[in-house]
């Protein structure tokens, strides 16, 4: 009998856990049965997002698996090697590794203060590849070790960029350290792949963001994006590594074929995120909404609102 791939008994150290994409993946490697190190900054209740990693903590204890809250910002050096640490005494190892916290302001040049560039570079780029060096000598002793990017395919394309240059730069690098770390440490057989949605997730974040319910209702779940996330996490590591994914397709390839069920609203095709190359087309039946939405959004500035998002 073949047995069917599990996280029961694993350790996953996930950055920007306390809500959305990274809780939920959390969750759903907790229904297996996993160990999660919640490694964010929110202790305490934000003023306009739920959640604290405590909150994510008791969650997933509920889910049931084994939690490790751990107050982090992806910033400081000491706070995520004490943070990796913390994570192997307690659970006896490291298997996973999901850089999922990030920060985003959708403004062009002129509108963007260096102070934001500094740091969504300093928490998508530096953070993703600081917290993947104190984890690498952990993982090097795990039997399917992984590290997963929430980032985007390497696609050098001007319409990416122009709108939002420094955010574009930020989550790019999170992506050129799969492309250079996977054959870095291919001989390891340690894993590296990023994962991006097709369409825009609705998380608080975005919520915040964005300020527009309407936008919402064309959103996907972050279920989408747990499913997926589990489906490349749950692989053998030598076999899947280097790889850019999109959700939809990653589910697709698993055997999933009804996507109606990620939708925000069942009535509403949900609209396309960003960063999603024209080459990697949404699977056989799966509607998707053109750009046009998102981009009058950002043109308009209502995906920034003039505010800077980070988890």
């Amino acid at each position: 009998m073949e047995l069917k791939p599990t996280l029961a008994g694993k350790t996953l150290f996930i950055t920007g856990a306390s809500r959305g994409i990274g809780l939920a993946i959390a969750l759903r490697a907790a229904r297996d049965g996993a160990n999660v190190a919640i490694a964010a900054k929110t202790a305490e209740p934000h003023r306009h997002l739920p959640g604290t990693i405590y909150t994510a903590a008791s969650e997933i204890e509920a889910a049931g698996g084994h939690a490790l809250p751990l107050v982090v910002d992806v910033r400081d050096d000491a706070a995520v090697l004490r943070a990796v640490e913390a994570t192997s005494e307690r659970f006896g190892g490291i298997d996973v590794c999901v850089n999922n916290a990030s920060a985003i302001q959708l403004t062009g040049t002129l509108g963007t203060e260096m102070k934001r560039f500094d740091l969504m570079h300093q928490v998508n780029t530096r953070g993703t590849f600081l917290v993947s060096k104190a984890c690498i000598p952990h993982l090097k002793r795990a039997p399917n070790p992984h590290v997963l990017m929430i980032s985007p395919p390497l696609d050098l394309s001007a319409r990416w960029f122009a709108p939002h240059t420094a955010y574009t730069m930020a989550k790019f690098g999170m992506s050129l350290c799969v492309l250079g770390m996977a054959d870095e440490f291919r001989n390891d057989g340690i894993a590296f792949n990023a994962l991006w949605p097709r369409t825009i997730i609705a998380t608080a974040a975005i919520r915040f963001a964005v300020g527009n319910e309407e936008a919402m209702r064309r959103c996907r779940t972050p279920a989408i994006m747990a499913d997926a996330a589990y489906a490349v996490l749950t692989k053998p590591s030598r076999e899947c590594t280097g790889r850019f994914l999109i959700d939809d397709s990653v589910l697709y390839e698993y055997g999933e074929r009804d996507f109606d069920r990620y939708r925000m609203d069942p009535s509403i095709v949900p609209a396309a995120d960003f960063f999603v190359p024209d080459s990697m087309p949404a699977p056989p039946g799966v509607a998707v909404a053109d750009r046009a939405f998102r981009e009058r959004s950002a043109d308009s500035d209502t995906l920034s609102g003039g505010n800077i998002v980070s988890s």
